[in-house]
């Protein structure tokens, strides 16, 4: 049996053909393909302006991203059998890597499943649902999960804002046996206890693995500041590499709470002190006070979600670096990321240069770091690619 078809206008398909994965409302021919035809997570036919088979995809009529591809090939549907084969071809990756049971099992439209992000916490999985379309195949995920997986807790953070984008509600949930307030995680041969039901996002950033390990490669012996610590995923595992003292900073009282947790749990709770407050102002309060770091990490969440937030968006990362290099020792090493896929990486290195050129400071770029290898990149989706990390040395200038 064919699937419903929907035709694009003429002239919008070749963004398709060249395989970004999404179509827009305004792309789709209405006159022929009325989206109100379609019930969120209809599978269909994308067809060009001329009748030419682009591929499968499911729709959300109420969403401005209204179909999401799901194959080259026309008439899939995704069914039980689909979502157990993708998330069995994921798993291989992961299994590849050798981060097994520890790390993101499933990343959206990269690992073809548009939608739908997966983590592991040992025996403990978080999955988030973010369209529609995944919304509709809920209980197929768990199932798959539990049949390739075999977990003792799946847990459903579909608390996404963005959930609201697709007309669903926002929901904490657990869909299958019990999941505790706090489980284990182990990264790069340091545990840390994360909270599933409370954290941020799933719990914890497995994207910045590989630039945590290669700050704490640079800490053996020095000072380090980890602004935006969180539950002190770069400061801690800094400490337990060697440095003389770590700095956590957080606005977040809970955070903080965990990060000294995390801290007992390996050992370096002498190392390791913790600060609450505004990055910014903590900064501020840092430099007066003239205490300097031979490393610090600026790992902030995201200023620029929008396309409109760019301005003010620059300008707030070109501060935040500012402030963070008037408290790097001489001769130190800065470790500034950033997740707004809206910054380009030749923006993200011309503000870290803007910055450093404000305060007198020369800079030295000696690593490019991005986001770990299991949130693979999807060729036709550049959003899939948003996180960039330079690894500088700053002197005076």
């Amino acid at each position: 049996m064919s699937l419903a078809n929907l035709y694009l206008h003429r002239r919008q398909e070749r963004r398709v053909q060249r395989g970004h994965p999404w179509v827009f409302s305004n792309e789709v021919a209405i006159d022929r393909s009325p989206l109100t035809a379609f019930e969120p997570g209809d599978c269909v036919n994308v067809l060009s302006h001329s009748g030419k088979p682009l591929g499968t995809a499911y729709v959300n009529p109420h969403s401005l991203i209204c179909a999401r591809m799901l194959s080259a090939e026309p008439d899939c549907v995704l069914d039980d059998a689909m979502l157990a084969s993708r998330i069995s071809e994921a798993l291989v990756l992961r299994e590849t890597l050798g981060w097994l049971p520890f790390c993101r099992l499933v990343y959206g439209e990269s690992d073809r499943l548009p939608g739908l992000v997966v983590d592991a916490y040992g025996d403990v999985l978080v999955a988030q649902i973010g369209t529609a379309g995944m919304e509709r195949m809920r209980d197929g995920i768990v199932a798959a999960l539990l049949e390739l997986c075999r977990p003792s807790a799946v847990v459903l953070r579909n608390d996404l804002a963005s959930r609201k984008l697709e007309g669903l509600d926002t929901y904490i949930e657990v869909a299958h046996g019990h999941c505790p307030e706090a489980v284990s995680v182990r990264e790069n041969e340091t545990e840390f206890e994360i909270a599933p039901l409370a954290g941020q996002k799933t719990g914890w950033y497995y994207d910045q693995r590989c630039n945590r390990a290669l700050v704490a490669e640079r800490s053996h012996g020095r000072s380090v500041l980890d602004c935006f610590s969180y539950v002190g995923g770069f400061g801690i595992q800094a400490a337990r590499a060697g440095a003389a003292s770590v700095l956590c900073l957080d606005a977040s009282q809970s955070a903080l709470e965990c990060a000294a947790r995390n801290a007992s749990l390996n050992g370096v709770e002498g190392t390791v002190e913790l600060r609450r407050g505004d990055a910014f102002d903590a900064l501020r309060a840092l430099r007066d006070e003239g205490r300097r770091f031979d490393v610090v990490v600026v790992d902030p969440p995201a200023f620029i979600r929008r396309r409109k937030d760019r301005r003010s968006g620059l300008e707030a990362y070109r501060r935040l670096n500012r402030r963070a290099m008037q408290v790097l020792a001489d001769d130190g090493l800065m470790l500034s990321a950033s997740c707004s896929f809206h910054l380009s990486p030749e923006e993200h290195q011309a503000m870290i240069a803007g910055a450093a050129d404000d305060v007198g400071r020369w800079i030295q770029i000696l690593t490019r770091g991005h986001q770990a290898a299991d949130h693979p990149v999807h060729p036709g989706l550049p959003e899939s690619e948003y996180l960039k990390a330079l690894l500088i040395r700053v002197v005076r200038g």
